[in-house]
């Protein structure tokens, strides 16, 4: 066998064990980007996949909370509040997958995700087909509970650029809590609207992490 053959048999096995590690390595980063409960992307990796999203093709962003949730920890428990987030996140995951988006955990029962939009009848469709997945009934132990939401969604004009994300974010929030307002459900808004509430932190006053005095727990606002 030549040096050069010999060198690269010696080499092989070194190549392996780091080609492993490497993999091994991404593996850990990205489990550690995803929420542990609901298995979606935590706020960071969720903008950052959103924001290359935006300007390829017609795309739509929601933000969404669950109703009642407050309530449903204070009166079953967190094992059970825990279970209507996991089960939350793996069907938005399903859902946002189908219409070609990706989807996040914000935090506490709120959500958020970003889908690809033809056309405002097929935005319409995509969220008909969200509202049946989430008001199935949440099963876990001897609970079965009917929970119900509240989301917002926005289309993103046409050559939308990265840097609008936090705008359509926002306008979503803004629609989605009028949709609250209102009894809950889905609404959909216009994506150049102002907002029509102050700004606090960068978020909607009264929303979790917007005041001092907001609780941070998970519940309908």
């Amino acid at each position: 066998m030549s040096q050069t053959l010999m060198a690269l048999a010696a080499a092989l096995p070194v190549s392996a064990g780091w080609t492993l590690h490497s993999l091994m390595l991404r593996r850990r980063i990205e489990v550690a980007r995803r929420d542990p409960l609901s298995g979606l992307w935590t706020r960071a990796p969720f903008e950052e996949r959103a924001r290359k999203t935006l300007g390829v093709r017609s795309r739509a962003v929601m933000v969404l909370d669950l109703d009642g949730f407050k309530q449903i920890n204070d009166t079953y428990g967190h094992a059970v509040g825990d279970a209507v987030i996991a089960v939350t996140g793996r069907r938005l995951a399903r859902w946002s997958t189908f219409h070609g988006g990706v989807a996040g955990r914000l935090g506490g029962d709120e959500f958020a995700a970003s889908i690809c939009c033809y056309n405002p009848q097929s935005l319409r469709q995509a969220m008909d087909d969200l509202a049946q997945e989430l008001r199935a009934p949440v099963e876990f132990e001897d609970h079965v509970l009917w929970v119900g939401f509240s989301a917002g969604v926005v289309r993103a004009q046409r050559g939308s650029r990265a840097a609008e994300l936090p705008r359509l974010m926002r306008c979503a929030d803004e629609v989605m809590y009028s949709a609250k307002q209102t009894g809950g459900g889905w609404m959909v808004g216009a994506d150049n609207a102002a907002p029509a509430y102050r700004t606090v932190n960068g978020r909607r006053d009264g929303r979790r992490g917007a005041s001092a005095h907001h609780s941070t727990e998970g519940g309908a606002l």
